[in-house]
């Protein structure tokens, strides 16, 4: 097998990227994967070489090569200047905040923000004497109204969590950069192959790798890409400040999944969108949340920015008792109550965010429900939800 120059290596497809990105078969006697390579002591030939660091590995804080494999598979698709890669998709989420903001910097946070991450801003973020306020997610070029002399970030995600509103990027990056202000995008939702978000001017993106870059339920990962070299020197100097690294077999296997990914995707996102074209049909649903169908209020942003979407969206019930809300989840047979998505299996849970939200004021009437499309036959889980529905109307 001929080794690829790095020029060529560019010119490939996505597909064709994943599939070799990260792995020598010269350099693994053969064999197609990269070995899972264990270790923390990195042993020197000499005294000169260990006082000058003449080493590619000095110790298994600092990477190994199973770990730069999948920082090499994780570049070819972000297209940034580097990539880190972290424990937990909250991990990813976190350090960008610990890595570029200081004591007395103000940060913009969307209001629709995962919640774990707000927990983070409201609290930790807090104590270091960082300050974070959120802001409605649909503010567009509005943004920059909110911006303050010590404002240093604006944190993004589109579709938002849960409500999945879209955001426009392009605007919110423009209205940054001219103030030198950082534009910092949890990506999860669409991935970079459907959305650039570094091509967008994004300058820090986020991926819980745990959804869909490992796709198997089986792995906590999380991956952070820079969009310039400087940035990254100063986003990896913080990874390894603070001793962030992951176990081998979890790049392995992330590694793995990402290979397939790009299939998986390809699946998935018809899936999806069927699905809430049938939820959208129901008696029992009064709106569907996913920027996908053309009467959602992002949709225009989304078919502008975005050149997919993912099998994770919302819907909301019309007024109906959490008694009977839990008699359809609960009877369900193909779908799990699980707070993670972005696996082969698919996946619901109920959810309120009134509660927690400060920017905005989610108008719903009836209980809302978050759900996730697997790799099932899709009239099976239709079926499956059907049932569910007769459930909550005896229950009602």
């Amino acid at each position: 097998m001929k080794k690829l120059s790095e020029s060529d290596f560019a010119r490939l497809g996505e597909r064709t990227r994943l599939a070799l990105a990260g792995r020598d078969p010269a350099d693994s006697y053969g064999f197609v994967n990269p070995p899972i390579q264990r270790g923390s002591t990195v042993v020197y030939p000499n005294t000169e070489d260990f006082l000058a660091r003449r080493a590619r590995y000095t110790y298994g804080t600092q990477g190994n090569p199973t770990i730069d494999s999948l920082i090499a598979a994780c570049n070819t698709i972000e297209g940034g200047a580097g990539t880190v890669v972290t424990p937990s998709g909250l991990l990813a989420c976190t350090l960008p905040f610990l890595a570029f903001l200081s004591a007395g910097d103000h940060v913009l946070v969307t209001d629709s923000v995962y919640r774990p991450t707000r927990n983070f801003c409201a609290t930790m973020l807090k104590r270091m004497g960082i300050e974070a306020s959120f802001y409605d997610p649909a503010i567009g070029t509005g943004i920059e109204a909110l911006f303050r002399p010590n404002t240093r970030a604006v944190w993004t995600e589109a579709p938002g969590s849960q409500t999945f509103e879209m955001q426009d990027i392009p605007a919110i990056v423009a209205a940054a950069h001219a103030r030198d202000i950082l534009v910092m995008m949890d990506n999860t939702w669409a991935t970079p192959l459907f959305f650039d978000s570094h091509k967008a001017g994004v300058d820090i993106t986020v991926q819980a790798g745990t959804k869909y870059y490992a796709g198997h339920s089986d792995v906590l990962i999380g991956t952070i890409s820079a969009r310039t070299p400087d940035l990254y020197k100063q986003l990896r100097a913080s990874w390894e400040q603070l001793g962030v690294i992951i176990a081998p077999e979890d790049a392995f296997l992330t590694l793995r999944g990402m290979r397939t990914m790009a299939i998986r995707l390809k699946e998935q996102m018809p899936a999806g969108i069927a699905m809430a074209q049938w939820l959208a049909a129901r008696p029992e649903v009064v709106r569907v949340m996913h920027p996908a169908l053309p009467d959602d209020p992002g949709h225009g942003l989304w078919q502008r920015d975005f050149t997919g979407a993912s099998s994770l969206f919302g819907f909301e019930l019309a007024p109906v008792s959490m008694t009977a809300v839990a008699a359809m989840l609960d009877g369900l047979t193909l779908f799990g109550m699980g707070a993670s998505w972005g696996g082969y299996e698919s996946l619901v849970l109920p959810f309120d965010c009134r509660a927690y939200r400060t920017a905005t004021t989610p108008d719903f009437k009836g209980p809302t429900i978050r759900i996730h499309i697997g790799l099932e036959d899709l009239d099976d889980l239709k079926a499956d939800l059907d049932a569910g529905f007769a459930r909550l109307r005896a229950a009602a």
